[in-house]
């Protein structure tokens, strides 16, 4: 039965822009080796978001979970990090499932706008103002990790980091193009130091 089950979960398709093995750049598990997945499709659209590409679900191939998974499995990653665009658009029971059962623990990347759904392993929230997080997502969060261009958005940080579990860890992540952010994330982590600082090192270090 499980067997059956199994090839019924590997035919659910997803929008896929892209699936790679490198590594995490940013947030609680920097530095460590990752296979990202990132589905089509997305109702938030930041305008500085550096993915735009992933937001219109119809330009990306409809692909087989069983093909997504055997390219994680054989890539020997650890752990897969589900992303996108907006990942929670889609179910991903079918996706999250077959990873685990294949040995790969399971994080996702989502700005919360959907309810949560699969099996996760680790729940990275990064809250957007225009498109608030569901309410019902915040006991579930391992990792608080908001963007910052400006002071309202570290005030939109405090106002999250109100509704998550005592557990979570907190992020500060300045923006790649506001070089300005980065004065103002590291006085305000000196001053509360319950917060850190999350950096996009992938882009230091040019890997995808």
């Amino acid at each position: 039965m499980e067997k059956a089950g199994n090839l019924e979960m590997d035919a659910v398709e997803y929008p896929l822009v892209e699936d790679f093995y490198t590594i995490q750049g940013e947030g609680a598990h920097t530095g460590r080796a990752a296979y990202f997945i990132r589905t089509a499709g997305c109702d938030v659209n930041c305008w500085w978001c550096d993915v735009k590409e992933s937001w219109d679900e119809e330009k990306h191939p409809m692909t087989r979970t069983g093909d997504i998974v055997k390219r994680a499995v054989d890539s020997g990653a650890e752990f897969a990090v589900i992303t996108g665009g907006e990942p929670l658009l889609h179910n991903l029971e079918p996706l999250s499932v077959r990873l685990k059962q294949e040995g790969l623990d399971v994080h996702i990347e989502t700005s919360g706008s959907s309810p949560l759904s699969g099996q996760l392993d680790w729940v990275t929230l990064s809250p957007k103002r225009f498109k608030k997080p569901l309410d019902e997502n915040f006991p579930y969060v391992d990792e608080l990790k908001v963007v910052v261009l400006k002071n309202k958005d570290i005030e939109w940080a405090e106002l999250n980091a109100k509704k998550c579990p005592p557990s979570t860890q907190l992020l500060l992540q300045p923006e790649w193009e506001t070089p300005s952010s980065v004065k103002l994330i590291v006085d305000y982590v000196k001053k509360n130091p319950q917060w850190g600082i999350s950096l996009q090192t992938h882009k230091f270090m040019n890997v995808p």
